[in-house]
């Protein structure tokens, strides 16, 4: 049989095999974007794990919204054997207890409590305090923020990690200094057009991710400032991109493929198993990765001399005397 099907070229139909299988040999990947390197490495992960299991992928992005999310999981009804879904928002929780009610799904980076759905997410809160309080250690003592999208639970985590870390310092936040992102270079390039100037402005600055921090490099570059010595710039994500611009980024680095494929063991063990098996939250580690783009002084220190003339994080043990 299988030599007659090898000389015919025959390919068998996916569609008829899964009326009598019940099984498609597919899952979906509902994400609300598929632009830049974080949802690449996503989707890589995603496929890698696919791969590994003989299964195929379908990918589609909901831009944030929620009807159209509801529209992509409809569409792959019959086409797929589960989800692994993506949606960030708030709003979003009715709409994905209705898509877990229909498939077997996983979500990706989500706070959402739904009985019974396993969860991989990253450590936000943890990963963006262990960077604020870097830059607090470097000396700094007045660090702004450039936020992430209203009502995403990512951006949220990040901010709450900046909150604890200014108050494990004993900083009073200035909500003046928590500037508007959306996660995009654009926003992150506006920011750094309008970041405070002043001598009682801050000197340091967390973007809630380094598509953000990139672009904020840039405006801080065009409004005559400079990264390090003027202000010092952490991102969060660690990005391919994040080791290659002037200077290399400081950030947070998270594994997005590593969560990719986490999501996709978890869901093609659910479907390959007999028991039912509990629901599995598991929570990825965010590291700092310390490179040349936080080596900026505080206004205190900023005096050219043999004794403080230093370069990069060298100077991370030094702190202001006041």
């Amino acid at each position: 049989v299988w030599a007659s099907a090898a000389a015919l070229d025959y390919w068998p139909n996916g569609a008829a095999r899964s009326l009598s299988t019940r099984r498609t040999h597919s899952i979906g990947v509902l994400l609300p974007d598929l632009y830049g390197e974080f949802y690449s490495e996503i989707i890589r992960g995603v496929d890698e794990a696919a791969r590994n299991g003989q299964l195929q992928i379908l990918i589609s992005s909901s831009h944030a919204d929620n009807e159209a999310l509801l529209a992509a999981a409809r569409s792959m009804r019959g086409r797929v054997d589960g989800l692994i879904v993506m949606a960030p928002y708030h709003d979003s929780g009715g709409v994905v207890q209705r898509i877990a009610r229909s498939f077997p799904t996983v979500l990706l980076n989500s706070r959402l409590a739904l009985n019974g759905t396993s969860a991989v997410s990253i450590a936000n809160y943890d990963g963006a305090r262990a960077a604020v309080s870097h830059l607090a250690q470097l000396g700094h003592r007045r660090i702004a923020l450039v936020c992430g999208p209203n009502g995403n639970m990512d951006a949220e985590e990040r901010r709450r990690g900046y909150r604890q870390a200014l108050e494990d310092e004993g900083i009073t936040p200035d909500p003046a200094w928590e500037l508007h992102g959306n996660f995009t270079e654009a926003s992150g390039y506006e920011a750094g057009l309008v970041f405070p100037r002043g001598r009682k402005d801050p000197t340091a600055v967390f973007a809630a991710n380094d598509s953000m921090a990139i672009g904020l490099v840039s405006g801080l570059l065009a409004s005559g400032r400079n990264v390090p010595d003027d202000v010092a710039v952490i991102g969060f994500d660690d990005i391919a991109l994040a080791r290659y611009v002037t200077p290399p980024l400081t950030t947070v680095r998270v594994d997005a493929h590593e969560l990719g494929m986490r999501a996709t063991t978890l869901l093609t063990d659910s479907l390959t198993t007999t028991n039912e098996l509990p629901a599995a939250h598991e929570v990825l580690p965010a590291r700092l990765t310390v490179r040349q783009s936080c080596g900026a002084r505080p206004e205190q220190e900023r005096v050219d001399t043999p004794e403080t003339k230093t370069t990069g994080d060298t100077q991370r043990n030094r702190r202001p005397t006041s």
